[in-house]
């Protein structure tokens, strides 16, 4: 999957406001002369706002690195002892028997691990603090269809739960609004940053879609039909909205003199594989009917949760239909199911040829990444399918597998050092890059740890 190289989106990162994604705001639209070109709007701006993070014009990213005596695991071949070299932001080589360019700083990772920065391919990181206060809750907006609002205007770089993951490992995740038939666009960050425009990538990088289930909840008792009327309303709405888009579309590019729409604007985008949409469905029943749908839309998409993938693997396989699954640390999804459901799901799909990603879909739980894949190893995902599957395989199945995932010339500069395997829950990151950037791996889970492990003993008197 390979995104169209026009400036897409019509959001911009704008000031944060507490408990509300806010909507773009376009400030000047400018098109190409003898052309009706893409308006260029505050987002545009942004992404090469981002751009310029990511290259010399920035001091901390200029910075030259040379990683060297490890045993580099690029992601895109066998493994070998030698140098990654990292300069302007992103990976300038990698390779055996490799000199330290002049004037770069050596980081010695003699008996250790280079890796990939680990992708999480869908959380609330940025957007969510804590769950039970309602003003630290940013992920979700008011009103059903909202494709104009980007994650992007709402992260909140200085939140706790951001240090706490990439102490982990975690370098970099698809930001995700909630909520609604469609929440939004997701943004991809690098969890470093002072200001959310140092840690953007791409601030509309995938639309979040909600597909609507035929599924009860436990407390549902509506019955079978008034269920099946609401599931093809919601659908029914979905199709208009897609409409509307298209037909907004070709009146645009006919130089037609139509009052602007945002949303529809933003909708558009989605259409002929423009953006790559999170297409959120989970029950069996459920994925079956997103991915029909979809595919009848032309969309491009990726199915987003997949609990119950592992019972249509087969299906999914032979239409090529990616998944990126929820957290595998869970409980079964109903009282029939077993306990070794949510274990054995990655590996079925492997099995059978499915392109998988993990994501953990939350804030506070984005650093348990590495165990959500190593905890399907032993139900059958082999080690290295389950690594591929917290590094290159998202960036992959959303277009971004030229910039993110695997340490090759020219990717984005996204590398952890560790002292073993990353899925061992024992394994340390010793070293962590980020855009380039060498980074602290200090977090406040250590600094509590510290702080109680030195408390001095005292006796409770009786």
């Amino acid at each position: 999957m390979k995104r169209n190289a026009h400036v897409r989106g019509t959001g911009a990162a704008l000031p944060l406001v507490a408990g509300t994604l806010r909507t773009a705001r376009t400030f000047g639209v400018r098109r190409a002369a003898g052309a009706r070109g893409a308006p260029v709007t505050v987002a545009a701006a942004v992404a090469l706002g981002a751009a310029v993070v990511l290259g010399a014009a920035s001091p901390a990213a200029a910075q030259t690195y040379a990683i060297r005596g490890g045993t580099v695991h690029t992601l895109a071949g066998e493994p070998f002892v030698g140098t990654v070299v990292i300069r302007d932001g992103r990976i300038a080589a990698a390779g055996p028997d490799m000199e330290a360019p002049a004037g770069a700083e050596v980081v010695d990772a003699a008996g250790r691990h280079v890796y990939p920065g680990l992708f999480d391919a869908v959380s609330r990181l940025g957007l969510t603090e804590i769950g039970a206060v309602g003003v630290t809750n940013d992920a979700r907006e008011q009103g059903g269809f909202n494709p104009h609002l980007q994650a992007a205007t709402a992260i909140h770089p200085a939140s706790e739960l951001i240090p706490v993951a990439r102490a982990n490992g975690i370098a970099a995740t698809l930001s995700a609004p909630q909520g609604g038939a469609v929440a939004g666009q997701a943004s991809l960050v690098g969890l470093d940053g002072w200001t959310v425009e140092e840690m953007l990538i791409d601030p509309g990088a995938a639309m979040v879609v909600n597909y609507p289930s035929l599924a009860g909840g436990f407390r549902d008792r509506r019955e079978w039909s008034e269920r099946r009327e609401r599931y093809d309303e919601a659908v029914a709405r979905l199709d208009e909205w897609l409409d509307a888009a298209r037909d907004y579309q070709r009146a645009v590019e006919a130089g037609a003199a139509a009052r602007r729409d945002l949303k529809l604007e933003a909708a558009a985008q989605i259409l002929d594989g423009g953006m790559p949409v999170l297409l959120a469905a989970n029950g069996d029943r459920d994925i079956r009917n997103a991915v029909e749908w979809a595919r009848g839309r032309g969309l491009d998409f990726a199915v987003a949760g997949g609990r119950g993938a592992w019972k249509i693997a087969d299906w999914l396989a032979e239409r090529d239909v990616p998944v990126i699954l929820g957290p595998t640390q869970s409980m079964p999804t109903g009282p029939d199911e077993s306990y070794a459901e949510a274990y054995a799901n990655p590996g079925r799909l492997h099995a059978a040829g499915v392109r998988i990603a993990f994501a953990t879909f939350t804030a506070a739980d984005s650093r348990t990444l590495p165990y959500e894949a190593a905890q399907a190893v032993p139900y059958g995902l082999p080690r290295g399918a389950a690594l591929a599957a917290i590094t290159k395989n998202a960036a992959e199945m959303l277009g971004f597998d030229d910039r993110l995932g695997t340490l090759q010339e020219g990717r984005i500069a996204n590398v952890i050092v560790t002292d073993g395997d990353p899925l061992a829950i024992r394994t340390r990151v010793t070293e962590l890059f980020i855009l380039g950037r060498r980074v602290s791996t200090d977090n406040r889970h250590r600094s509590l740890y510290e702080r109680y492990r030195a408390r001095p003993g005292r006796r409770v008197p009786r």
